[in-house]
């Protein structure tokens, strides 16, 4: 039976090893020359595609999908979407969820992945019904996970949910590269037995299982596997397409793919890969069998590099990874895969960073305990739902009825606001309200890549006026810099808000803990707070965070504002 492939190099094997990073402008090239390969499918789009493109590459993600399928006219465009999360961090309520799958299928999404992080089916009803009524192939997902609850059987009766709500076919989604030749073999064997619709099989490399795996799914029957051209694949990412093309060539399970054509665009990725070694990490590259213990996903390992490198703890690193299966365990095994690895993970990091457990609770995990993302696949523990949510009873039913229709209000909020030019943004604006007002209205900057270019930047002499603002140009682009001044206000009445001082000059200073990005203030100038009082909330590593008064007093100073961007040791507030 001959296998096809799903080609992920424009959205996940890029969101593995570069923190999806890759600009469109660096896909457009070689997208006529994918779309002539014969794939199944190219992934390129969803995931946390659509979040970097708006927070570091100033680009609009719905310009991308358009301007990507325009060069697309023989493979199918498919994307990943995280059902009721759509590709956000929290659930939206059903009226939200209607219209960004019918705008994404309009704007040339062809088959829609569809998951829950935590294999609720209820959490992808609504997405899988819109995408079916709008004549999209629809793509239903298991996530593959280890754990003393998920059993084959109970993979078998999720796959056999998925058929009856009339998903056009079936992924098994291996985020963590935990799934072995033998696991792959028997369940795919035993879904086969129950379940008539095409069978996806997408693993990671991490622990250096999936090709082996993949052969394995082969003699089981699988009909689609995913995979990434040569230069970003293998390590986080997945296995390389030509090696898997190779390797089923003469075999019952030939994919009938050119080789030479493969290697004719894999040399384009190649030379790409070398302009972005700046933010390209060896872990990330590298196999891992650790992921066995502690079971983390391939674009999980690379992001949590990243944010323990924003909060100076790289050192942290080896604590983190043992806190993750402790954490995980105690939300009742909630499989990695975003939402849930951010939940976990972000909750591991703060129990390190912290030095206490669960000290710092961020509100996506408070809300997981509540049942707000889902029924957890065991029980969580009366201790630690009392821990993390106090005397709150989580609740039972789909958490979506819970909603209230919200794409109208917030509709006009964002029209109110100036944001809206078409109909696409209302949409950016309810996904990320904390960074899509700055990319609306034109304010953000692209992130440089470095060190892969290199910057020359001309200083002024000191002088009454030194500028702040300069154009710098790297290898023929022009970015915009702002520089803001630090430090060295004698008293706080010196010190005007919105810039940064140190602690030591400041009375009753309350710093941040760590690096994230200003959502909200919750106290004025003249309050009276106690020790323990949330006083702003920060947005970091995709986590709200609530910042707590160190002591009580009077808050005499606020020195932020809200989309601040904020560092470890930055003073918040004064509060004498």
């Amino acid at each position: 039976m001959k296998v096809k492939l799903t080609e992920t190099i424009l959205r996940d094997a890029h969101q593995s090893l570069l923190a999806t990073r890759m600009r469109t402008r660096d896909m457009i090239p070689v997208v006529e020359k994918l779309d002539q390969i014969g794939y199944f499918s190219l992934e390129m789009w969803g995931g946390a595609t659509f979040d970097t493109c708006i927070r570091y590459l100033n680009e609009d993600p719905w310009e991308r999908l358009r301007e990507l399928k325009k060069h697309m006219h023989n493979t199918p465009a498919q994307m990943l979407l995280r059902g009721q999360n759509l590709v956000g961090y929290r659930h939206y309520s059903d009226d939200v969820v209607d219209k960004f799958v019918t705008k994404a299928h309009e704007n040339g999404i062809d088959i829609f992945r569809i998951f829950d992080a935590v294999n609720d089916v209820r959490n992808m009803d609504t997405a899988i019904k819109v995408a079916n009524r709008e004549g999209a192939h629809v793509q239903g997902t298991v996530c593959y996970t280890i754990s003393p609850v998920h059993t084959v059987e109970k993979f078998v009766e999720l796959a056999k949910d998925l058929e009856q709500l009339e998903c056009d076919s079936l992924c098994i989604k291996d985020m963590a590269g935990l799934l072995s030749p033998h696991e792959a073999h028997v369940i795919i064997k035993a879904i086969k037995k129950e379940v008539s619709l095409p069978i996806a099989l997408h693993c990671h490399c991490t622990s250096g299982m999936a090709p082996m795996s993949y052969m394995a799914a082969c003699e089981a029957g699988v009909d689609i596997l995913d995979t990434a051209l040569s230069p970003l694949s293998g390590g986080t990412s997945q296995p390389p397409t030509e090696t898997m093309v190779a390797s089923l060539a003469a075999t019952p399970y030939d994919t009938g793919l050119d080789l030479r054509l493969l290697s004719e665009i894999a040399s384009h990725f190649k030379k790409l890969k070398e302009e972005y070694r700046g933010i390209l990490d060896p872990i990330s590259e590298q196999i891992d069998t650790n992921v066995l213990l502690y079971q983390i996903p391939g674009g999980m390992l690379s992001n949590l590099v990243s944010q323990l490198k924003e909060q100076n703890a790289l050192d942290k690193y080896d604590d983190v990874l043992a806190e993750m299966p402790r954490v995980r365990a105690e939300l009742g095994y909630p499989p990695l895969v975003t939402p849930t690895s951010q939940i976990v993970g972000t909750q591991a990091v703060m129990n390190v960073l912290m030095g206490e457990r669960y000290k710092v609770i961020p509100k996506e995990v408070k809300d997981y305990v509540r049942g707000l993302y889902g029924r957890s696949p065991a029980p969580i523990s009366d201790e630690i739902i009392m821990k993390i949510i106090g005397d709150e009873k989580p609740i039972t039913c789909r958490p979506a009825d819970l909603l209230e229709p919200e794409y109208e209000s917030l509709k006009k909020e964002a029209e109110d606001l100036g944001l809206v030019k078409k109909e696409e943004d209302v949409l950016t604006y309810i996904l990320y309200p904390a960074i899509a007002p700055k990319f609306l209205k034109g304010e953000t900057v692209e992130e440089i890549l470095m060190p892969a270019a290199t910057a020359q930047v001309a200083v002024c002499a000191p002088s009454a006026a030194i500028p702040t603002e300069f154009k710098v140009e790297v290898d023929g682009d022009v970015f915009n810099v702002k520089l803001e001044p630090k430090g060295g206000f004698v008293s706080v009445a010196d010190a005007p808000a919105n810039i940064n001082v140190t602690p030591e000059f400041v009375e009753g200073a309350v710093t941040a803990s760590m690096q994230g990005m200003v959502l909200s203030i919750e106290v004025e100038i003249g309050d009276t707070v106690a020790e323990g009082d949330t006083i702003c909330v920060l947005e970091a590593m995709k986590m709200e965070n609530g910042v707590h008064a160190t002591h009580g007093g009077v808050v005499k100073k606020i020195f932020i504002a809200d989309g601040d961007p904020v560092k470890i040791g930055d003073v918040l507030m004064a509060i004498q």
